[in-house]
């Protein structure tokens, strides 16, 4: 059967495994935070939304080596210009004061029971005010989440406390 994804950074998690069941062993060998793709519950939903691009992002790999890895093994040609440049932990940005923080989400334990904190994010921005700074707590970076805040005009930061645990704020701008 031929398959007609074509691999690139922007492929969707969820896409690439319905075409190519067979790479998720090679995803999780590349990086063991991909073992999350085995709960059925994040498969459908984080892997919907998730581009190879965000999953290098969360795995700490460089996209390239994730994108021309996967293409080799499904006979595809290697890729040889993809920048993974996305912003997400740039320095302190000038907005953030720690005590302009109004509200803390910590969706980790939302994220370990299989959930995702999507709805309650953009519910919870759909009604902010310009001013003040939005936290939200996870266990790994949730670039498609980020990418959706900054799509309804908020900045981002994300600072990475350690392995399990990041800070990211959002903040939206006056006009």
């Amino acid at each position: 059967m031929e398959h007609k994804v074509i691999i690139t950074p922007k492929t969707k998690l969820a896409e690439l495994l319905d075409a190519y069941p067979e790479l998720e062993k090679v995803l999780i060998d590349i990086a063991p935070a991909f073992k999350k793709l085995k709960n059925p519950i994040l498969r459908r939903t984080i892997a919907r939304v998730t581009s190879l691009q965000h999953a290098a992002l969360v795995g700490e790999i460089p996209v390239g080596m994730i994108v021309n890895k996967l293409r080799g093994i499904v006979g595809q040609d290697e890729l040889i210009d993809m920048s993974s440049a996305s912003n997400y932990t740039a320095d302190l940005p000038s907005w953030f004061v720690r005590n302009e923080i109004t509200k803390t989400f910590d969706a980790r334990e939302v994220i370990a029971q299989g959930g995702h904190p999507l709805g309650d994010v953009m519910g919870d921005l759909h009604q902010w005010k310009v001013g003040g700074i939005y936290e939200l707590i996870t266990s790994f970076m949730p670039a498609p989440l980020i990418d959706k805040v900054r799509k309804i005009g908020f900045e981002s930061w994300t600072k990475k406390e350690n392995e399990v645990l990041y800070r990211n704020y959002f903040f939206k701008k006056p006009l």
